[in-house]
């Protein structure tokens, strides 16, 4: 039995998921004209009580898409300094909308309102412009993390006032509002585009949706073209996504409680250091003694347990779909018995 912890993006297709797949109507979607994904748009965008919503390909042509409207060449982007935006998308901000990004230190992944403030640009021609503000809920390099509610919406208050965009990498928003019992309207009406992808928690082969205003999604649309995101008989995928966001939603709750265990087990062993608070779905902690990060997983490897080394120091294990209760606690007694 083989568990696969390195990321929740190792799910596949339940197969009641590939029924539906089977089963699309699809058609050519840069001519508008896939029933499915046309379908999967508005269904999202209804979700989040915005306008319109773009299928891409990934979440982070999704970003790109996002950031790249919502800013000029010469720009600067306000993030938290390893935020998804900023360090694993390739160096996206720079090579594809010419922005810069000012990258500020968080707690476990979140940044505040008034780091936000402070950070913004004075309007001076010697400085870049500031012009966007990126989150990332729940935070990958922050173990999960999620924002609290106020603090988002002071966020949104600081960037009315300045006139900055408010953009939402929503990546696992889902588990997100699982935990915390937040809702997707609220999501919609406080950010201006928010990206959500369909093939991690929720278990879909490919794909994301971004979300926004109707004028908004008519220029991500462009740009997902140039890009290369148009796609054509697309449906097939979307229909994944259809399926998902109707019956995948809820059972996140699992994938929380499955990590809780893991944590707790982990808690108990001497060459576990620190470990980041699990909100949702990533256990993140220290190896240190007897064990290097990489020896670890090594080690849990030989019982075909596949995790993740992050740093020399930190491992990373993350639960989703395709790691049952039965798998959890086979892990478990892996883990006591180390």
């Amino acid at each position: 039995m083989r568990i696969e912890l390195r990321s929740d993006t190792f799910t596949k297709p339940t197969p009641a998921m590939l029924e539906a797949m089977f089963h699309a109507q699809v058609g050519d979607d840069v001519f508008r004209e896939d029933p499915s994904v046309n379908e999967l748009e508005a269904g999202a965008a209804a979700l989040f009580g915005k306008e319109a919503a773009l299928y891409c390909p990934t979440g982070t042509m999704s970003n790109q898409v996002a950031i790249k409207v919502h800013t000029q060449p010469g720009d600067e982007v306000i993030c938290e300094q390893q935020a998804h935006v900023y360090i694993y998308e390739g160096g996206g901000i720079a090579f594809n909308s010419g922005a810069q990004v000012k990258a500020l230190p968080g707690n476990y992944g979140r940044i505040t309102a008034d780091q936000v403030a402070g950070a913004i640009n004075p309007d001076d021609i010697h400085k870049a412009k500031t012009s966007l503000v990126c989150l990332e809920n729940t935070s990958n390099r922050g173990g999960g993390s999620c924002y609290n509610w106020s603090e988002i919406q002071k966020i949104r208050t600081v960037c009315t006032t300045q006139n900055l965009a408010l953009h939402l990498d929503g990546a696992r928003l889902f588990n997100a509002l699982v935990a915390t019992g937040q809702s997707a309207i609220q999501y919609g009406e406080v950010f201006d585009s928010i990206s959500v992808c369909l093939n991690k928690g929720l278990g879909c082969p490919v794909g994301s949706i971004l979300v926004g205003s109707s004028d908004f999604v008519h220029k991500a649309r462009r740009i997902r073209k140039v890009f290369g995101g148009g796609m054509r008989q697309a449906g097939f995928m979307a229909a994944a996504g259809i399926y998902a966001l109707q019956h995948h939603i809820t059972r996140l709750q699992e994938d929380h409680q499955h990590a809780t265990q893991i944590a707790e087990a982990l808690k108990k062993k001497d060459f576990t250091g620190s470990i980041m608070p699990v909100e949702t779905n990533i256990i993140i902690f220290e190896v240190h003694g007897r064990f290097t990060a990489k020896e670890l997983v090594e080690k849990l490897k030989q019982q075909n347990i596949h995790c993740m080394a992050i740093s020399p120091t930190q491992v990373r294990m993350v639960t989703h779909l395709d790691v049952n209760s039965s798998m959890v606690q086979k892990l478990v007694t892996v883990i006591s018995g180390l």
